[in-house]
């Protein structure tokens, strides 16, 4: 890629698409945590700050509009 070439920013950091892809795998906050060497703590701290970058109030919500907008995949 060129310097001068546009990349869009990503909305969410790597961490907390990491986390929402394991989500959308039905994996607990328990198992995401052990998958990805952190707390569950901190696992609810990505889910939280990604629900907040979105403006949606709930997993599920964040969920639909990832998908929506094509951040995430099934």
């Amino acid at each position: 890629m060129k310097d001068n070439e546009y990349k869009p920013k990503q909305l969410l950091t790597k961490r907390e698409k990491e986390v929402f892809e394991l989500l959308v795998q039905d994996k607990t906050t328990k198992e995401i945590a052990q998958e990805l060497y952190i707390s569950e703590k901190t696992v609810r701290n990505h889910i939280s700050n990604a629900m907040q970058k979105l403006g949606v109030k709930g997993r599920s919500q964040a969920v639909v509009e990832l998908l929506r907008m094509g951040e995430l995949k099934l």
